[in-house]
Formats: structure tokens, sequence, C-alpha cells
């Protein structure tokens, strides 16, 4: 396995960690950060390790995340 590629999960292993001690967050807050987290697993995975798509995963997820169940006005 790639240096990277050990690099990047262990970061997103370390932000889910982080983020599962956050109470206080609201759900759209847990379902954007949630959904960073897939997407940045996914686009690791599809990408085979690429920072890139690692980040643009984690940039897709989270907008899709942030949007599921939004509060209407």
């Amino acid at each position: 396995m790639k240096t990277t590629q050990i690099a990047a999960r262990l970061a997103i292993v370390g932000a889910m960690l982080g983020l599962g001690a956050c109470s206080s967050m609201s759900t759209q807050d847990r379902n954007t950060a949630v959904g960073a987290g897939v997407g940045a697993v996914a686009g690791s995975v599809l990408t085979g390790g690429s920072t890139t798509g690692t980040v643009g995963g984690a940039v897709v997820g989270g907008v899709i995340g942030n949007q599921v169940n939004k509060p209407r006005r």
C-alpha cells in the first residue's frame, strides 16, 4: 500500500473519531461531516489513493450530506 494511501486513511479515521465527540452538532452538521468522511473514503478508493480524489470526494460528500434532510424555510 502506498504511503499516501495510508496517510489519507489515517487522517480520515482520525477526523471521524474526532467528530464523534461533538455531541452539540446539529443533524445537518453531522450529515455534512459524515458525508465528507464517506466521500473521502470513496474518492480515495476510486482513484487509487490519489490526494485529489480523496479531497474531491470529501467536498462532494460534504455537500451532499449537507443537503440531505435540509430544513425547509
